[in-house]
């Protein structure tokens, strides 16, 4: 019996060791690891750090999170929404790349990483701006802070007032450059700000795509402290940081076949647990989903019968639509149909709501756009009836001459 037992027990030992091998994957390839997940499986997926967040850019969808809402110090990552400012003041015109900037002294004070400004050292809004995108230069994110805003206290606060406007609720920045770690926001905050930054103002990837650069006429070195973007393939972007409190964080952008994804990982123990999360993040994503847009035939609807108007039907405005990220394995199951009123009372705005594209399968709707009137149709008055009228008495009594 003993022999009997003995046997039986060896035999699940080897069928538990077998069973484990298969279920072995190599971690050194992030790509076919992810290939052989699934949406279902995604609860699977963790990340090495105290926070994590996927979400897709164009939509804002989260595809995966971990404690995304968890108040962390984040470091240099602050700097995301300083390069959002300084962004949207060049492309509204309040700032030029060629304008020329002065550094404070207490620019010039700043420690940690930086390109070492004298006082009263001059540079360009672009200079300094790769310089904070690429080797994450404090003394630059001070001098462009108080270019734009006039002391680096206006700045910070522009900083809060811009988080409050993207929806970014468990975020309170107290400084540019994230030197100082009692500020605090959260993955799912800083994946708001990312996407702000990147799809709004696709000129930052001219700084952030680059692995490395020079300034002061090649006497300084920039190599990116980024380096998903020399290893990782569509990698767009964007920022590190890293201090004792911090942890390793990492907020990650990519584009793949016109799917476009932010990955945030935030408390990493290690920098190669930052960029594996987010490398893994990345690569859950793209094996599992894609970027469908409707076709622009499918977002046509015919003009729509007013009752009562100046005019009798009114042309309807397709919606622009911005695409939306659907799972691989339903693509060939999407449909698009229209839905558009039978008929309006006048008056109609121009601009008014009149129907709706709908992006479905049978089992979900996924996505609706509205379709809206193209023109403005009055309510046919009295008066106006009696005018017509009139003028075509008039037309057909002339014809008649």
């Amino acid at each position: 019996m003993k022999r009997v037992l003995a046997c039986v027990l060896v035999l699940c030992l080897c069928l538990t060791v077998t069973v484990s091998a298969q279920r072995v994957v190599n971690t050194d390839d992030a790509d076919t690891e992810a290939a052989i997940m699934t949406a279902g499986e995604v609860s699977a997926l963790s990340v090495n750090a105290k926070s994590a967040v996927l979400m897709d850019m164009t939509s804002g969808t989260v595809l995966f999170e971990q404690n995304s809402h968890e108040a962390l110090p984040i470091a240099s990552v602050t700097k995301v929404m300083t390069l959002l400012l300084v962004m949207e003041a060049i492309d509204s015109g309040r700032l030029r790349y060629d304008e020329v900037v002065t550094a404070s002294s207490r620019a010039a004070s700043m420690g940690g990483s930086q390109i070492w400004l004298e006082e009263n050292e001059q540079m360009t809004v672009e200079e300094l701006l790769k310089a904070a995108v690429i080797v994450s230069a404090n003394d630059a994110c001070a001098a462009l802070a108080e270019h734009l805003c006039g002391t680096l206290e206006a700045f910070t606060a522009a900083m809060n007032e811009r988080a409050v406007a993207l929806g970014a609720t468990d975020t309170r920045f107290v400084d540019c450059s994230g030197l100082d770690d009692t500020g605090m926001s959260s993955a799912h905050d800083l994946a708001l700000m990312s996407r702000e930054l990147m799809l709004r103002h696709p000129a930052i990837q001219n700084y952030t795509t680059v692995w490395m650069d020079s300034l002061r006429g090649g006497q300084s070195e920039l190599v990116n402290t980024n380096r998903l973007v020399r290893f990782y393939n569509g990698a767009t972007g964007l920022k590190t940081g890293t201090t004792s409190a911090a942890g390793c964080c990492l907020a990650a952008t990519a584009e793949r076949d016109g799917l476009k994804l932010v990955s945030v990982v935030l408390g990493a123990p290690s920098s190669n647990d930052r960029f594996n999360g987010a490398r893994n993040l990345l690569d859950y994503g793209f094996a599992t989903y894609a970027q469908y847009v409707p076709p622009a035939e499918a977002l046509v609807c015919e003009p729509i019968k007013v009752l009562h108007g100046t005019q009798k039907r009114v042309e309807v405005t397709p919606p622009a639509v911005s695409g939306i990220s659907v799972l691989k394995s339903i693509l060939g199951d999407i449909k698009v149909r229209a839905e558009c009123a039978a008929d309006l009372e006048a008056p109609v705005e121009a601009g008014q709501t009149v129907g709706d594209i709908i992006v479905y399968t049978d089992e979900q709707e996924l996505a609706r756009y509205p379709l809206t009137a193209a023109c403005e149709v009055p309510r046919m008055s009295f008066g106006k009836a009696f005018c017509r009228f009139l003028a075509a008495v008039t037309v057909g009594i002339v014809e008649n001459v």
